[in-house]
C-alpha cells in the first residue's frame, strides 16, 4: 500500500474557503463569478507575475521583503503594477477585512500584462494595463506534513541558467517546476528534488531546501533558486544564533548521508523532509530543524509586535 501523497502545501479543509471574496482589478468577487479573460496574458501566455504572502495575527509577515522581490521581478520584465506597494498593501487589507480574516490566512497576488487585442505573443499587444488578482483563503498546514515529512524524488528536469528563465522570477510561467512536480509524482514521491545545470543539489519544485550535516546547515550557492523570503530568513537566524550555515555547492551523495533536510516556504515556514528516492534521512529526531522552527516561530511574533505596535 502507498502512503497518501503530500505536498508542502498541503492545508486542513476548511468550508469557509467556498464563500470568500476574491479582489479582481479593484472589485471583490465572490469565488465562482471570479474570472479573467481568456485573452489575459497570464492565460494565454504565462506572462506575469506573483508572490505568496502569510497573514500572522493581522500582520502580513515580511511584506517588504516581499513586495522587494516582486517589484524587482516586475521591473525586469517591464511589467507596469499599476500602483505602488502601498496601494497593494490596500488591496489586500482590503481584501481582508471584506473577508473577515485575521490569522492562518495565506494569499496569492498575482498581476498580469493584461488582456491582449489578439491572441499572439508580443507584449506590446497588451493595451490596457494589468491584471490583478488577490486570492485569500484560510489555510493552516496540516500536521502529518511536520510529523512524517515530505518524501523527495530527484528528477531529470533541473533549474536552468538564468539566460534561460531565470530562477529568481516568480513568473506565472511555472510550467519548469509543474514538469518536476509529475516527474516526482509518477515516482512514488510528493515532491520533485531538483538539481542546478552542473548537477548540484538546488531547490524542489515549490520550495528552497536545506540539509544539516555534523549540526551544521547547508544551502544551495542561491545562483539558481528562487529568492525566498523564507529561506533568507532562516540563513540570517541561523547566523545570529550560533549555527554554522553554508550556502555552497553540494551533491547527492551529501543529500543522502544529511543528519536532516528541510524545506523552506512561505505557506510551510520549515517542512520536514523524510526520505530521498527512497532513502530515509537521519533518525527522525530532527533537532536542529525543531530548533530552526522554534527561532522562526520566535522571530515571526517579534515582527508581528513590531508591525502591529503591540
Amino acid at each position: 500500500m502507498i502512503d497518501q501523497a503530500l505536498t508542502t502545501h498541503d492545508a486542513l479543509e476548511d468550508p469557509r474557503n467556498a464563500e470568500i471574496l476574491i479582489y479582481v482589478n479593484g472589485a471583490l468577487v465572490p469565488r465562482d463569478e471570479a474570472k479573467v479573460s481568456v485573452y489575459d496574458s497570464g492565460f494565454m501566455l504565462g506572462d506575469g507575475m506573483w508572490e505568496g504572502l502569510r497573514l500572522y495575527d493581522g500582520v502580513w509577515a515580511y511584506f517588504d521583503e516581499h513586495m522587494d522581490r516582486f517589484f524587482e521581478a516586475c521591473k525586469a520584465v517591464s511589467l507596469d503594477v499599476g500602483m505602488d506597494r502601498s496601494g497593494i498593501l490596500d488591496a489586500l487589507e482590503k481584501t481582508r477585512a471584506a473577508n473577515n480574516m485575521h490569522a492562518d490566512v495565506h494569499c496569492r497576488l498575482m498581476v498580469t500584462r493584461g488582456p491582449k487585442v489578439r491572441p499572439f505573443q508580443h507584449p506590446s499587444l497588451s493595451r490596457s494595463g494589468p491584471t490583478m488578482v488577490i486570492i485569500m483563503e484560510h489555510s493552516k498546514p496540516v500536521d502529518k506534513l511536520k510529523d512524517a515529512g515530505i518524501r523527495l524524488a530527484t528528477v531529470p528536469q533541473v533549474r536552468g541558467l538564468p539566460m534561460a528563465q531565470d530562477a529568481k522570477y516568480n513568473s506565472h510561467s511555472k510550467l519548469n517546476c509543474v514538469i518536476a512536480c509529475l516527474q516526482a509524482e509518477q515516482a512514488g514521491a510528493d515532491e520533485g528534488l531538483m538539481l542546478d545545470p552542473h548537477g548540484f543539489v538546488n531547490t524542489t519544485n515549490a520550495c528552497n531546501f536545506f540539509v544539516v550535516r555534523k549540526g551544521a546547515v547547508w544551502t544551495s550557492t542561491g545562483d539558481y533558486c528562487m529568492n525566498g523570503v523564507t529561506r533568507a530568513k532562516v540563513i540570517s537566524l541561523c547566523q545570529a544564533n550560533g549555527i554554522p550555515v553554508f550556502e555552497r555547492n553540494f551533491s547527492l551523495v551529501e543529500a543522502y548521508g544529511a543528519e536532516e533536510a528541510f524545506l523552506t516556504g512561505t505557506f510551510g515556514a520549515q517542512t520536514p523532509v523524510a526520505s530521498i528516492d527512497g532513502k530515509p534521512i537521519g533518525d527522525g529526531t530532527r533537532p536542529v530543524t525543531a530548533r530552526i522552527q522554534a527561532l522562526y516561530k520566535k522571530a515571526i511574533a517579534e515582527h508581528v509586535a513590531a508591525v502591529s505596535g503591540a
